[in-house]
């Protein structure tokens, strides 16, 4: 039976009772649901072969697009520690597994629910079908090459790997992003769909991709971290201005002296602030 589950093949009804036909191949008995549309018996009929979660042999007409040797995405529905994530490949009854052999090692890097993640299926020797994920060549194989044109381009794609160099996902449109590090505020996990932009172009048509906001976009929320600042602050004053100690200032905000000096001036033209004597001070609204 080990060479008939997780392929499409054609049996030959042989019986049916109110809810099923019983369809027969190289000695196995297959069962199809009459759900799916009416059959005769002695015809063929061709469909997808599994088990299902009684451990029943089941074929379904409605072919799912992950089968052996043949990859597409499947949407997570969960996952366990001890055996991995389990993915809806379309079965009516059945989630498949990705083992967690194949799983980043840190748990937080986990696909979680809704989360997408492009698989084939294996069949072991116990009859088990498993997911298994595609690797580096299937992605290159589908994907397109990225042109300069493409800088500045907001993007979003389902991350597919992981690395200690960045991040990998395929975009929307089948091209190969690449996140730095430096270019996201925190690791996306597997199978997740990120949004980005297009920062720059490798010469393998790989596209370098930020998480990160465009320094107009960053400005309101850089100005509303120091507002908060402030509002937390005694006095309601801090000791950094625009001309500050770069490395103080990201020490204390976490952004850069070039996004601090624009929020401050961005507030300052709001008149939600003021300088005096190496100060920021807010401004209190009955001034």
């Amino acid at each position: 039976m080990n060479e008939l589950l997780a392929t499409i093949f054609t049996g030959l009804i042989i019986d049916e009772n109110d809810q099923f036909y019983f369809l027969q191949k190289n000695g196995v008995t297959f069962r199809l649901s009459k759900e799916e549309g009416p059959h005769e018996i002695g015809e063929a009929v061709e469909g997808f072969g599994y088990l299902n979660q009684k451990q029943e042999p089941e074929m379904t007409t409605v072919i799912p697009s992950s089968r052996v040797g043949q990859f597409a995405f499947g949407t997570v529905t969960g996952t366990r520690k001890d055996l991995g994530a389990f993915v809806d490949i379309s079965l009516n009854d059945k989630d498949v597994v990705v083992s967690l052999d194949e799983l980043p090692m840190m748990r937080e890097l986990w696909p979680k629910k809704g989360d997408q993640l492009m698989i084939s299926l294996k069949v072991d020797n116990k009859d088990r079908i498993w997911g298994e994920l595609a690797d580096e060549k299937i992605f290159k194989a589908m994907s397109k090459v990225g042109t300069e044109e493409m800088k500045n381009k907001d993007l979003s794609g389902i991350v597919y790997r992981l690395k200690m160099a960045g991040t990998y996902i395929l975009t929307d449109d089948f091209y190969i992003g690449f996140i730095h590090p430096e270019e996201r505020f925190q690791e996306p996990h597997l199978g997740e769909t990120v949004n980005g932009r297009v920062i720059g172009v490798r010469p393998d048509g790989i596209l370098n991709l930020s998480l990160k906001p465009r320094a107009h976009e960053a400005i309101g929320d850089d100005a509303a971290m120091i507002l908060t600042f402030l509002e937390r602050a005694a006095d309601h004053k801090i000791a950094f201005t625009d001309k500050s100690n770069p490395e103080e200032i990201k020490q204390t905000f976490g952004i850069s002296k070039g996004q601090f000096k624009r929020a401050i001036g961005n507030l300052l033209k709001q008149r939600k602030i003021k300088q005096e004597d190496g100060y920021t001070i807010l401004i209190d609204k009955k001034e």
